[in-house]
Parts: C-alpha cells; sequence; structure tokens
C-alpha cells in the first residue's frame, strides 16, 4: 500500500492539523479573555457596581415589588454605560436596562435584597445587614413628621439658643432625630432640661408595629428559654446573658414584619452592552504571551506523541480485519476483539459476518442436496418406467400413465413449493387482501380435505367462537390452513380427530389446526418450520411430505403480518396456531 494512502499516514496528519489549528485558537482567544477571566474569579467589580446595588437595594427598599424598576435601570445604565438586568431567584427576567433580554452569564454580580445586604458592596452596613431604606410600618405619616421636626427645632434652640446645638438628621421612616457634635452626649440635655428625650419616644404610627415586634421577639426567646427582653426603635440590645441569642430574635422579627413590604430578592446582572461580563483595560505583558506560547507549544508536543501512540494502536486491528477479509472464503477467518470500542464493535461484526457467511454457506448445501434428493425419486420413477416401456418390459397402459402423471404432479408441487419459497426469500411474495369471514375460509378447506379424512378414517371438524373477520388474501390463507390441515391427517391414525378452531383475542384471529395424532418430540419442535424437515428420519414420503409444507405456512402468515407456534405432546396430539391482525 502507498505511504499517502496509509490510514496511518492520514490519521496522523489530520491529527497534527486539528492540533495545530486548536491550539492556535486557544491561544488567541486565551490572549483575549484571560484578563476577564481572572478578574471574575478574582470577585473584581467595576466602579459604578456599587452605584447600581446601591440604587436597586435602595428601590427593594421602598417598593413591595420590581414592578416599576424598568426606568431607574434604563437610567442607571446611562450613567454607566452598563447593561443590567434582574431577573428571579429561578431566573425568570424582571427587567432589564435593554430593548430585550439577553444572553446572561452563569454567576449573577450580586443578589439585591434589601433584608441581607453585601457588606463589600455597601461600605458601613449595620451588622443585622438590613437595609435602613427598608422602614416597612414603621414610617411615619406626614403630620407625625412635621411634629417630631417642629419638636426638634425647639430642643436644639433650647439646648443652644439662636444658633443651636446638634444637627436635625430625619430618619427614611421620617423620624427627625439631632445629632450632636463629637463629646457632646446624653448628658448635655440634663444641663438644659430641654426634653430631648421625648424625640426617642414612639409615635402613634410606630406603637403597633413596635408591640408586634417586641411580641414576635419574646416568642423567640421563650423557645430558646431566654428571659423576655423589650426592644426599642434603635433595634439593639444590651441585655444580660445571652445578648446575641437576643440580637438573633431581633433580626429574624424584623425580617419577617418587613418581608411584606420590600421587593422580593432578585439577581442582578451587570454586562457590557454586548452582554459580555468583561472589563475593558487589560493586556497581556510580552513575558505572559510568552509563557501562554511556551505552554501552547507543550500541547502541541504532547498532542502530537499521544495521536502517534493511539494512531498505531488504532491502526493495528484494522490491519488484523483487512488480512482476514483478504483470505479465501472457504477459510471463514475470524479476528479478535481486544477493545470495546467502534474497532472492537466492527472487529465483532466481522466475526458474526463470518459465522453467519458459515451457515449460509452450509444451508445452501444442505438445501442443494436436499433438493436433489426430493426431485430424484419422482425422477427416477419416471424414468425407469419409461424406460422400461422403451424396452418393452412393461405396457404402456392407463395405469401406468396414471401412475407417471401422479410422480409428474408430485414434481410440480415440489417445484411451485420452492418456487414460493424463493419468492419470499426475496421479497418478492405478494399477497392480495380483501375482507373475509374467517368461518367461510375454515369450511371451505374442511370440504376439500373431507374425501381425504373419510379414507383415513379420521374425522374432521369445525368450530368457530362468534364470527370473527379479517383482511387477508383468501388463496394464500387457504394453503395456509390447507398444509396444516395435510398434515394433522398424515400423522393422525384412524379414529383420531382434526379440529379447525378459531376465535378473535383483542385485535388479532387466532386459527387452530389440532390434532390426536402421535405428536412431536419436545427436541425436534424448534425445527418443524425448516425446509426439507421430517420427524421420520427415514424421509418417507409415504408418512411425510416433501418438507416444505410447514416453511410455506410460516412465509405465508408472516406475509399477512402474523405468526404461527405449535404445541405438542408425545401420543396425544399437536396444535398448530396461526395468529393474524384483524
Amino acid at each position: 500500500m502507498p505511504l499517502r494512502r496509509s490510514l496511518l499516514v492520514r490519521l496522523l496528519a489530520t491529527s497534527v492539523l486539528i492540533a495545530v489549528c486548536s491550539v492556535a485558537a486557544t491561544t488567541w482567544l486565551a490572549a483575549r479573555t484571560t484578563s476577564s477571566a481572572i478578574q471574575q474569579e478574582q470577585g473584581q467589580l467595576l466602579s459604578s457596581d456599587t452605584q447600581i446595588y446601591d440604587t436597586l437595594v435602595g428601590y427593594a427598599a421602598t417598593h413591595r415589588d420590581w414592578t416599576g424598576v424598568s426606568p431607574a435601570l434604563r437610567r442607571l445604565a446611562e450613567r454607566t454605560g452598563r447593561r443590567i438586568t434582574l431577573t428571579t431567584q429561578g431566573h425568570r427576567p424582571l427587567a432589564t436596562s435593554a430593548v430585550s433580554v439577553a444572553a446572561l452569564p452563569t454567576r449573577a454580580s450580586a443578589v439585591v435584597d434589601p433584608l441581607h445586604t453585601d457588606a463589600a458592596l455597601l461600605p458601613g452596613t449595620a451588622a443585622d445587614r438590613i437595609d435602613p431604606r427598608a422602614v416597612g410600618p414603621y414610617r411615619l405619616t406626614a403630620a407625625e413628621r412635621k411634629s417630631l421636626h417642629i419638636m426638634a427645632e425647639k430642643i436644639r434652640y433650647c439646648m443652644g439658643g439662636p444658633s443651636g446645638v446638634g444637627t436635625l438628621v430625619e430618619a427614611p421612616s421620617g423620624r427627625t432625630s439631632l445629632r450632636f457634635p463629637d463629646g457632646m452626649l446624653g448628658g448635655t440635655d440634663k444641663e438644659y432640661g430641654c426634653g430631648a428625650d421625648q424625640l426617642s419616644a414612639p409615635v402613634r404610627s410606630e406603637i403597633g408595629p413596635l408591640t408586634r415586634l417586641n411580641s414576635m421577639v419574646n416568642d423567640c426567646l421563650a423557645q430558646r428559654n431566654q428571659q423576655p427582653v423589650k426592644v426599642g426603635l434603635d433595634f439593639v440590645l444590651s441585655v444580660s446573658g445571652d445578648t446575641a441569642a437576643a440580637q438573633s430574635c431581633v433580626d429574624t422579627a424584623r425580617r419577617d414584619q418587613l418581608t411584606p413590604y420590600v421587593a422580593p430578592a432578585a439577581l442582578l446582572y451587570v454586562t457590557t452592552p454586548a452582554g459580555s461580563t468583561a472589563a475593558p483595560g487589560f493586556r497581556f505583558t510580552s513575558a505572559n504571551t510568552a509563557r501562554l506560547a511556551g505552554v501552547a507549544g507543550l500541547v502541541l508536543l504532547v498532542t502530537v506523541a499521544v495521536t502517534v501512540v493511539v494512531g498505531t494502536r488504532l491502526v493495528r486491528p484494522l490491519r488484523a480485519l483487512a488480512d482476514a477479509a483478504r483470505r479465501p472464503v472457504q477459510e471463514h477467518q475470524r479476528v479478535p476483539v481486544t477493545t470495546n470500542d467502534e474497532i472492537g464493535y466492527l472487529a465483532a461484526a466481522f466475526n458474526d459476518l463470518a459465522q453467519r457467511r458459515e451457515r449460509v454457506e452450509g444451508r445452501r448445501k444442505a438445501m442443494v442436496s436436499d433438493v436433489a434428493h426430493e426431485l430424484r425419486t419422482p425422477l427416477s420413477t419416471i424414468r425407469g418406467w419409461l424406460e422400461a416401456v422403451q424396452d418393452g418390459i412393461a405396457t404402456s397402459d392407463q395405469a401406468l400413465v396414471d401412475s407417471l402423471l401422479e410422480e409428474a404432479l408430485l414434481l410440480q408441487h415440489i417445484v411451485d413449493d420452492l418456487q414460493d419459497l424463493a419468492e419470499a426469500d426475496a421479497g418478492q411474495l405478494r399477497v392480495h387482501p380483501e375482507p373475509l369471514r374467517v368461518r367461510d375460509l375454515l369450511d371451505q378447506v374442511a370440504t376439500a380435505h373431507q374425501a381425504r379424512a373419510d379414507t383415513a378414517g379420521v374425522s374432521l371438524t369445525t368450530r368457530v367462537d362468534g364470527d370473527p373477520e379479517l383482511s387477508g388474501d383468501p388463496v394464500r390463507l387457504r394453503q395456509v390452513v390447507g398444509n396444516l390441515v395435510s398434515n394433522a391427517l398424515r400423522h393422525t391414525p384412524s379414529g383420531g380427530t382434526v379440529t379447525l378452531r378459531a376465535r378473535r383475542t383483542g385485535d388479532q384471529v387466532a386459527i387452530e389446526v389440532a390434532d390426536t395424532g402421535t405428536g412431536i418430540p419436545a427436541e425436534d419442535l424448534p425445527r418443524v418450520f425448516d425446509r426439507f424437515w421430517r420427524a421420520e428420519k427415514s424421509r418417507n414420503r409415504r408418512t411425510g411430505g416433501s418438507g416444505l409444507g410447514l416453511a410455506i405456512v410460516r412465509r405465508l402468515t408472516e406475509a399477512h403480518g402474523g405468526t404461527v407456534t405449535v404445541a405438542s405432546t408425545v401420543g396425544a396430539g399437536t396444535v398448530f396456531t396461526v395468529r393474524l391482525p384483524v
């Protein structure tokens, strides 16, 4: 075989080409994308992400859902130049700054949840991680806000005169408080008696939610066998005992109380306008580029070495298959199956093909022998009588003519049977189905064989349950049932019974031919439908036909889409069952 046509050379050349292309492409892609991969692994975010996160957490803290967040997303996208998408935790889109939702990264940039804020994105977050803008039922009415603001102004004026002391600060709930300069504590008010303590007292809108909060906290503490506490508007406890457990109950109760007033947690995806999470600006240095090129060269070298080893091992069984295929057909060469891959499957298929070819060859030889044996007897008889007449030993009378005609008809019957089987084997056996009644079919077969049954002293009866109908070729089906009846009459002694039965079972019609004859041994049942096979080893046609009848029965039944089975007991009888689709 020329080297250029060798499978090994072509395999190696193809593998090396693929390896070179893949390594080159990988190197190029790595040089363009390694920057974003490194930044993503290290958890780095762009500076604009903090602004986006803070804005969306504030929105979630002041709204019960995300219905109207789209305008805010578009404004943020215009300021930051990023694409912003919000989805539920089940990855169902909620809103996006773009016209439509594009493909999203596998990992979200952050989880927007005002009740569990991210301290890394919101510096200065309280220990409970609850955003202070989530006030829920603690939001004051306009009248209460105004009243507290006036009170704070009066206290501030009282404590410092026209210039005042401290700064007025309004919380997200609308409550106004005084922020004092460094060094001035609550004792300052005791010196002036201005009533600053009144600013920390709950107003009417806060009394109900604060009462419910205390009830929830104390229920939690009771389950932990802790003493009850009283929670104020600052939601910070300073009690004896397990302070952490008490504060945990306060935080849990606050989250339960605020949940109906804030938007549900959402996944935040911040990407470039093109949909990538990569941040621009990273470039490889010359050293990094050289290092990447060295790694690529090493990968290429390893790929070529592995390809050589694998290709050599791959071609070895293929060469064994080629050598076996070139051997003469008579040798029926086999190849060892050494692998469990495609080559192993090919070797197993080759062995199976060789085995089937060997079986077919054996069957062909056996069939030629059987056909010669079957045709020899009638031809020998015809030749012998004709030579006897020619030599003047026998007289050509009517009896001799009838005998020769019977032998010719037998010879014609064998040839017709072989023709039917040949058409079936070639897939050219045609049936012409038409609606027919099974009762009429069995009656016609019984009538055709009644004279032979009377001569043999056998009772031939039919029994049909109901009136089943089917679609089939009446001529071929009469041939099927007729062959079975003929076979049954041949093996049933005088005084016996042959019964034709039919019934419908589901979407099939079952036709049974049962006899009370000699039966078939169990070891012979698998071969009853083989061609030229007879239970009588002597192959005597007086006790057995040509050996083709049952083979034709099976072929004609299969042509109708049905099946034929046999059950027999030696000395009791045999039942052949043909099942045909309605």
